[in-house]
């Protein structure tokens, strides 16, 4: 009845979770799943509780209907993204919908695969891209990490694996499809973000997830118009990917190492993964005459054949512009929480994969997503030792 391209284009809009038994309960599934969404958000929007004034507010660029807001209480509101004409006729007409439930059985949409991939962007969207707005003056207040991009990167990827851990112990096949899925989202999304930071646009495209300010754009003229000439080749959005693609690769690699030795080892890994690795040379002290600018050097991307050849002085001296180097002498207190910072980071890690690990393989692939929200690391917003 319906062109198969036709579907597929206008499946993604559909309600995030097909039932694998009929129509009508795909359909009751949905809503349902839809209405248990929208109903913790839906409190946010209370006068008592008003959106986060460092939120859509600080970034007027941004269209605010497909902005993240985060209230008062942490709770984060997420853009609904519009029905199309398609959703609008399933969701209301029997007759549309029978018919629409036969051709996507058909094509394949209600095996475990396709229901995967329906729900892993659910999962992604709500539970891990959400954390570095909600947890916001956790990492920057308290961790230092700038607002770029690089830290939402760094932030959502931690939130990403600790998810990850979870899904790979779903039976198979589900357990290899969810964890596929949820990375093609992740990286879907992280090319959308390339995109929107190095090629920006007035007004901004429609974003894979939503719009974030957590970071800031720092291609976006002040005054909103574009130069010409501002579009960055494709060569130099393809070497981004890749320097994320193995920064996700060595972070979960490590992160996996410390979960399975000790707390001593994943404190090392948050340290410098998460925290910058500040101070690896050692802390420059008032009187001990300190170069101006240190920071660790990261040789990803593939870009450099033989690491013996590279000026490690030089690049250690060079702002790469992450915003993340070692405390100037002034600053060194700084250095006398790190300790803590680790431990509540390894604390929290230890605490939420435990707290996922006791949820049930139904509940992951299948249940409300208020369940597998994070938790906040200061729930009370005071340091837990």
């Amino acid at each position: 009845m319906f062109p198969p391209s036709l579907v597929r284009h206008q499946l993604r809009h559909l309600p995030r979770t097909i039932s694998k038994n009929n129509a009508v309960r795909s359909l009751k599934t949905a809503q349902s799943l839809r209405k248990k969404i929208d109903a913790s958000p839906a409190k946010s929007e209370q006068p008592t509780k008003g959106p986060n004034p460092s939120s859509a507010s600080s970034s007027p660029s941004l269209d605010p209907s497909k902005t993240l807001i985060v209230g008062e209480d942490g709770t984060a509101q997420v853009p609904q993204k519009p029905h199309n004409w398609l959703t609008r006729k399933v969701l209301t007409s029997e007759t549309w919908r029978y018919w629409f439930m036969k051709a996507s059985a058909l094509l394949g949409f209600h095996s475990p695969k396709q229901l995967a991939g329906v729900r892993t962007f659910v999962l992604f969207e709500r539970v891990c891209a959400i954390v570095p707005d909600t947890q916001r003056a956790f990492w920057q207040d308290e961790c230092d990490l700038p607002p770029t991009f690089q830290s939402w990167f760094t932030v959502t990827n931690l939130h990403f694996w600790m998810l990850t851990v979870r899904l790979r112990a779903l039976p198979e096949p589900h357990g290899k499809y969810y964890v596929q899925f949820l990375l093609d989202h992740f990286f879907l999304d992280i090319e959308d973000r390339i995109r929107a930071v190095l090629q920006p646009a007035i007004p901004p495209r429609d974003p894979y997830t939503f719009f974030s300010t957590f970071y800031v754009n720092p291609n976006i003229p002040a005054d909103g118009k574009l130069k010409r000439g501002s579009r960055a080749p494709e060569r130099l959005v393809t070497r981004q990917m890749k320097i994320f693609k193995e920064q996700w690769a060595g972070m979960g690699l490590w992160f996996d190492y410390g979960l399975a030795t000790n707390d001593m080892e994943l404190a090392s890994t948050v340290w410098r993964n998460l925290l910058g690795a500040r101070g690896f040379q050692g802390i420059a002290y008032p009187d001990s005459n300190p170069p101006k600018f240190r920071r660790a050097v990261n040789l990803v991307g593939g870009t450099v054949i033989d690491p013996s050849k590279v000026d490690f002085e030089k690049e250690v001296a060079t702002d790469d512009g992450s915003g993340v180097h070692d405390y100037p002498p002034e600053e060194i207190d700084k250095y006398v929480q790190y300790p803590e910072l680790m431990l509540e980071i390894v604390t929290y890690i230890r605490r939420e994969i435990s707290r996922l690990e006791k949820i049930s393989d139904a509940e992951i692939m299948e249940g409300p997503v208020e369940k597998l929200l994070f938790n906040h690391i200061r729930p009370d917003g005071k340091r837990q030792l």
